[in-house]
C-alpha cells in the first residue's frame, strides 16, 4: 500500500506533483489512479469512471476475512513511501511502521482524524494488502473482471474479459475502507502521505 497512480505491472510510483487531492473525492481519485496507469492513455474519462465505479463497489462488498499471510514488521519504509507490501512466496505482508507513524502524524496535521481513527493506518494496511492476496486466486481476480466487464475478444456470443490494470488496487482500496470503517478511502491518506513527503515509491 502506497502513494497512487501506479504502474500495476511495474509497482513504480511517479512523483507527486502531477496528483492533486484537494477537493476530490474517493472515486475522483480512483479515476485519476486508472488515468495515469499505463494502457489508459486516452481511453473515455467516462469509461475509466464506470470502471473506477466497477471495482471500488466490489472492492467494498468484498467478504471480510482474516489475513493468512505472516506479518513482520520493518522500518525503512518511509523512504519509499512504503506503507505495506504484500509478496506471496511466502505469503507475508510487511507493514512499514515508520511510512504508518508518519501517516498518523499527517491525519492530525490535516484534521482528518473523522476519518481516519487513531491505529486505522496499520489496521488499513493490513487489510488492503490482505485484498491483494484475495487477488492471488484466480476466482476472485475472474470475479473482478466480470464486475468490470471490459471485453478483450468477442466471438459471436462469446467474449474474453480483459484485465483492467489498476482495478485490483482501487478494488485493495475500497476492501480496506470498508472493512476497517473508515470515512474516506485509503487512497485519499497515500496521495496526502505522497504529497506531503515527496517522493516515489513501490508495492507489488
Amino acid at each position: 500500500m502506497i502513494a497512487p497512480a501506479a504502474d500495476p505491472g511495474t509497482g513504480t510510483y511517479p512523483a507527486t506533483g502531477a496528483y492533486p487531492v484537494t477537493g476530490a473525492d474517493d472515486l475522483d481519485l480512483a479515476v485519476r489512479l486508472l488515468a495515469a496507469t499505463p494502457t489508459h492513455e486516452g481511453r473515455d474519462p467516462a469509461l475509466l469512471r464506470r470502471w473506477a465505479e466497477a471495482a471500488d463497489a466490489f472492492g467494498a462488498a468484498l467478504e471480510p476475512g482474516p489475513c493468512h499471510a505472516r506479518i513482520v514488521e520493518r522500518d525503512d519504509g518511509l523512504d519509499e513511501l512504503l506503507l505495506a507490501r504484500y509478496t506471496s512466496r511466502p505469503a507475508t505482508v510487511e507493514i512499514c511502521t515508520d511510512t504508518v507513524d508518519r501517516a498518523e502524524q499527517l491525519i492530525d496535521e490535516l484534521g482528518w482524524r473523522s476519518w481516519y481513527p487513531v491505529g486505522s493506518v496499520r489496521a488499513a494496511a493490513l487489510a488492503h494488502e490482505t485484498a491483494h492476496e484475495h487477488f492471488h486466486h484466480k476466482r476472485t481476480r475472474t470475479a473482478l473482471k466480470e464486475a468490470i466487464g471490459h471485453t478483450a475478444l468477442r466471438l459471436g456470443r462469446f467474449r474474453v474479459l480483459a484485465h483492467v490494470a489498476g482495478a485490483e488496487e482501487i478494488a485493495a482500496h475500497a476492501y480496506a475502507r470498508a472493512v476497517c470503517g473508515l470515512g474516506r478511502s485509503p487512497l485519499l491518506l497515500t496521495a496526502a502521505l505522497a504529497a506531503a513527503v515527496g517522493a516515489p515509491g513501490r508495492e507489488n
